[in-house]
């Protein structure tokens, strides 16, 4: 039965990506608008899956309009066609994006989510204070007084007594009158204590208190070993990204979760080293300014396409 449940929900979503597809590539008639909202409206699972698209189309939504405009401004039929081919690409790309990486069902049907670049704070109804880092989802259960990371990173604020476990596939993170960041790696999740304790339930090896200023890395095999950070520190929950002498491969990784499209550099910068406090509100300018103060240079080929390279000596 569950297996029959997440084949529905996977080609509720490949259907939303070939309505998407289909009102992007500008051939879509009066009828099929028609029959569109009549998908919509047939299922309420249809409408939440045709939300979530127009959702991940914003994330794509200047890369036609550039094109277009670079273009249009050259009225030869060689580039008109070159503008079609492009567009019929650029149509495909929100889909490809949805079926290739918003297609894990528990990512498509979690409770709250955020794309990329993007941050949101939920306060919740006990109080406490649930802010979405980039690229993330989570499902809430509030009358179990839990919630599940599913991608990407939190941070929960718990002002009251009463606890909140952050359920993690390898254990549970349980919060009372505190604050802590979860980061769902792939292969870990990292838990910093920014104030209070919390204590981690790992599913192998014994329970484990943590205080502020201390974190550690839950993973398959049980707690790694505990380490300590500056919880005065700003941080992605400020809208900064910090960086003390940090190889600017690194940064450069950390720096990519905050950008959609392509983020790629020369494998010789990798060891450049960056310290500085850096606005994530604009990623472009912190590629600006790690030209003016590194020996890089900085190619897009488009907003979605950047490529650093090393600087060329003309002297």
């Amino acid at each position: 039965m569950r297996q029959d449940l997440s084949s529905n929900a996977r080609e509720v979503a490949r259907a939303a990506a070939r309505w998407l597809v289909l009102l992007e590539s500008g051939t879509a008639s009066e009828d099929d608008h028609r029959r569109l909202q009549d998908w919509r409206n047939s299922d309420s699972s249809h409408e939440n899956a045709w939300q979530k698209a127009q959702h991940l189309r914003q994330r794509f939504s200047d890369v036609p309009a550039n094109l277009a405009m670079a273009t249009l401004d050259r009225p030869d039929l060689a580039r008109r066609d070159v503008l079609k081919r492009t567009l019929g690409v650029a149509a495909l790309v929100p889909a490809a994006w949805l079926l290739g990486r918003e297609l894990p069902l528990d990512v498509w049907r979690a409770d709250l989510h955020t794309a990329i670049g993007e941050r949101k704070q939920f306060p919740l109804a006990d109080g406490s204070l649930l802010l979405l880092n980039t690229d993330s989802a989570v499902n809430l259960d509030l009358a179990a007084r839990q919630l599940t990371l599913v991608r990407g990173e939190i941070a929960l604020k718990v002002p009251a007594s009463v606890p909140l476990t952050i359920q993690a596939a390898y254990g549970r993170i349980i919060v009372s009158r505190g604050e802590v960041c979860v980061r769902f790696d792939q292969q870990d999740y990292r838990v910093s204590v920014v104030s209070g304790s919390v204590r981690l339930h790992p599913l192998h090896g014994p329970l484990l208190d943590l205080g502020e200023g201390q974190q550690v890395s839950l993973r398959a095999t049980g707690a790694g070993p505990v380490a300590t950070f500056d919880a005065r520190e700003p941080g992605w929950r400020e809208g900064v990204l910090v960086a003390h002498n940090q190889p600017l491969g690194d940064f450069l990784r950390e720096l990519g979760r905050y950008r959609p499209g392509l983020l790629r550099w020369d494998p010789a910068l990798e060891a450049l080293r960056v310290t500085g406090s850096f606005r994530l509100d604009n990623t472009d300018r912190v590629l600006s300014l790690l030209a003016a103060s590194l020996p890089v240079e900085v190619h897009s080929r488009t907003r979605f396409w950047v490529t650093l390279v090393p600087r060329k000596n003309t002297a």
